[in-house]
């Protein structure tokens, strides 16, 4: 029997949120459909802005039942923060393989990411290829993310020219999730589902959206209609249009 395909997956960015009522933004959006909520978590050397931290983790995780917070690490030292992460309730950490000084050590952050029942990512800026995600490593992972605009900010255009680097590990990985975070939205998660990612992560198309219920149906079923392309010299059909 062949394997299932991966889930259809969307995580709104909190970036886009009302930070003043930020449990009830999380509540709507799950409410709308999200299976998760993408927590960006930035320390201000890695990228030069600062957000969240484990408290506010922590707070979401109390007051915000079975929340599962997927936490994009944007830090310079990733392993420093796994306990916090975990025991602030985190269910899924990424890191950034640019944040590695040596990105062959990077099996020891995954193995410690695992032993504290979190899920294991790791990401890719725009100037990083995807071949820089070695097959050890991503077969290690729970989760592939390809960033679409530079890490640090929200707001950013998406970028179409990493786009390829999804199909790329789209065919190398063809079970695994694969994210794409940054700029997507219903004019760009069509070439990103095409190519091959399952999992979205949006903050204005959802949370600035009059009816985003509407926007995470519509963002699943675009994954869920492509995943016959995934893996074919199809996968990017359309790609020059998008971002347009």
């Amino acid at each position: 029997m062949a394997a299932a395909s991966p889930k259809a997956i969307v995580s709104p960015s909190v970036l886009a949120s009302n930070f003043a009522d930020l449990g009830n933004e999380i509540r709507r959006m799950m409410h709308c459909g999200a299976e998760w909520v993408h927590m960006d978590v930035m320390d201000g050397h890695f990228v030069p802005n600062i957000t969240m931290g484990a408290p506010v983790l922590a707070s979401v995780h109390k007051t915000v039942d079975n929340v599962f917070m997927d936490c994009h690490m944007m830090v310079a030292d990733p392993k420093r923060w796994v306990k916090p992460v975990a025991e602030a309730g985190g269910k899924s950490y990424t890191f950034h393989i640019e944040a590695l000084s040596d990105p062959e050590n990077a099996h020891e952050i995954v193995d410690l990411i695992h032993s504290t029942g979190m899920r294991a990512a790791v990401a890719i800026s725009p100037d990083t290829p995807s071949s820089a995600i070695s097959d050890r490593l991503g077969n290690s992972v729970d989760m592939l993310l390809v960033m679409t605009v530079v890490p640090g900010a929200g707001g950013q255009k998406f970028m179409q020219r990493c786009v390829p680097k999804v199909a790329e590990l789209r065919a190398r990985f063809p079970q695994k999730d694969i994210q794409v975070d940054g700029g997507v939205g219903p004019g760009t998660v069509g070439c990103c589902a095409r190519a091959g990612s399952n999992v979205i992560v949006a903050g204005t198309a959802l949370f600035g959206a009059e009816k985003p219920a509407d926007v995470i149906a519509d963002f699943k079923q675009q994954i869920d209609s492509s995943k016959e392309r995934w893996g074919t010299d199809r996968a990017l059909e359309g790609l020059e249009d998008a971002g347009k």
